[in-house]
């Protein structure tokens, strides 16, 4: 075996120890609440060593957020990789309205993902840690802007971000107050567009105000 089939093998090991501890976290979080599980039970409930947690998570909280990558990974992909022409807001609003009308994790909002946020909901760890990912999110959005020549780069990728959170925490919020997912769903579905348009400073001229 040559040494990038080996390189291949020891990184999909990697990531499939990486994907078993993370599921086993999450159960936990999911049965018991996030403050109330420990990463030594996580590390024996997943039957590795402590210390082989924190090689795979830097953070506790990050056992819940596994899949942050993985999101900004696709978002920049976004950014990067769109038709000539359109703008990277718009490139992101097909994205997300694309996930979730397919129900992918990343953007979908179905009734079984509410303990998942009622977790993060009773964990003011889970929230700051949320926050900041988000905060990370919004300068490698910005960056990609930057990259490909969007117009005012640091200011769309916050009205970008500031947008979808809205859209989906109030979704989030409808869900677990106890109305129609489904409902929820196909309103989450009709208000990405709608939102991330407001952000889409390429197709706004804004006229600054002028004094007579």
């Amino acid at each position: 075996m040559d040494q990038h089939a080996q390189h291949g093998r020891r990184e999909r090991k990697k990531a499939a120890l990486r994907t078993q501890i993370s599921e086993v976290a999450t159960a936990l979080f999911l049965e018991r609440g996030f403050d109330q599980v420990s990463v030594s039970e996580i590390a024996e409930a997943a039957d590795v060593a402590r210390p082989t947690v924190f090689a795979h998570f830097a953070r506790k909280e990050d056992l819940l957020f596994d899949r942050y990558p993985e999101a900004e990974a696709l978002i920049v992909a976004t950014i990067n990789d769109r038709p000539e022409g359109t703008s990277a807001v718009a490139a992101l609003s097909t994205l997300l309205t694309e996930l979730a009308r397919t129900g992918h994790p990343l953007a979908t909002m179905r009734a079984h993902f509410a303990r998942f946020w009622q977790v993060i909901a009773e964990s003011r760890a889970l929230q700051s840690r949320a926050r900041e990912l988000l905060d990370h999110l919004e300068q490698a959005i910005a960056g990609a802007m930057e990259r490909t020549g969007e117009p005012e780069p640091h200011l769309t990728a916050a009205l970008t971000v500031a947008a979808y959170r809205t859209v989906h925490l109030e979704s989030v919020r409808r869900i677990l107050a106890g109305e129609d997912a489904e409902q929820v769903a196909a309103d989450h579905l009709r208000r990405i567009p709608k939102a991330l348009a407001r952000a889409d400073r390429r197709n706004h001229a804004i006229t600054p105000a002028t004094s007579k």
